[in-house]
């Protein structure tokens, strides 16, 4: 098993959690808010203003899925959250050692 956890831009959550709900077997999502900043490197001709707030608004959303999804999922979240501009996000994977419902302790 493994956790997909992904930053994007909170205007992409709607259209990612469409395309979600249209795989079957996708376990549900969950959602924080989150604030970051893309990688100084990335960006040139930064003003003083810009250093100073450079923190933006982000989603980061979490989805535990069993290893045979996570290619297809991932794959979703690229192509829903891409707009080709820095700061689009990030995805990465977090192995899972096991993972229980807790409404009846079944394993997911």
């Amino acid at each position: 098993m493994k956790e997909i956890r992904a930053i994007c831009r909170p205007n992409r959550l709607h259209a990612l959690r469409q395309a979600l709900r249209g795989i079957p077997g996708c376990p549900g999502v969950t959602v924080l808010q989150a604030k970051g900043f893309s990688a100084p490197a990335l960006i040139y001709n930064r003003t003083l203003e810009e250093d100073l707030t450079d923190f933006t608004e982000k989603v980061m959303v979490c989805i535990v899925v069993t290893d045979n999804m996570v290619d297809t999922i991932v794959d979703v979240i690229m192509r829903e959250c891409r707009t080709g501009r820095i700061g689009d996000g990030i995805v990465w994977l977090v192995p899972v050692e096991g993972a229980f419902r807790i409404q009846d302790s079944s394993p997911l």
